[in-house]
């Protein structure tokens, strides 16, 4: 008897698995598109997220590019600064030489068409000009009516810029 109680518990326990099983599936059934709706949101909002990532070192990657390419450009146009300045010197001498006088002047015109080419600009620090702290230097201060107040009154010294970035602030005298 005990045999025949064996096959029996086992159909039963068989049968009960059947049900046990087909009662997850017909809960699985009923949430499959919840489950798959939950996935594609994840999944929806990895891509976002990567997606905004890559996004921000594309740009990151930009900008240190073109911050490399200004540091390189500032550095190697302050290597020729003492050069325009004596350019600029050898312009202001008097000369009776009007050939070496134009050879210079040639030179200079070279120079800062080279400047122009690689985007360095000339700070403008005429006199009459007014006074920027942030493109100016102030070494000399003079009393003159005529100026007005915060106007350059001479340029000393040439100032250059890349950009927004000072290469060199301009020194002048500025009028009080």
């Amino acid at each position: 008897m005990s045999k025949k109680k064996q096959p029996e518990q086992a159909e039963n326990e068989q049968t009960e698995e059947v049900k046990a099983s087909e009662t997850e599936q017909k809960a699985a059934e009923q949430t499959p598109a919840a489950d798959w709706e939950a996935k594609y949101n994840e999944l929806n909002d990895r891509y976002l997220r990567m997606a905004a990532e890559y996004d921000n070192f594309r740009k990151r990657s930009q900008r240190e590019r073109e911050q490399a390419y200004t540091d390189a450009v500032s550095r190697a146009v302050t290597a020729l600064l003492p050069t325009y300045d004596n350019l600029e010197r050898a312009l202001k001498a008097e000369t009776a030489d009007t050939e070496y006088k134009k050879g210079v002047e040639m030179t200079m015109a070279q120079l800062v068409e080279s400047l122009k080419g690689i985007n360095v600009a000339i700070i403008d620090a005429a006199a009459g000009t007014a006074f920027d702290p942030n493109f100016h230097n102030a070494v000399m201060h003079v009393e003159d009516e005529s100026l007005g107040e915060n106007v350059i009154a001479e340029t000393f010294q040439q100032g250059f810029q890349i950009g927004d970035k000072v290469i060199r602030h301009a020194m002048v005298k500025v009028a009080n």
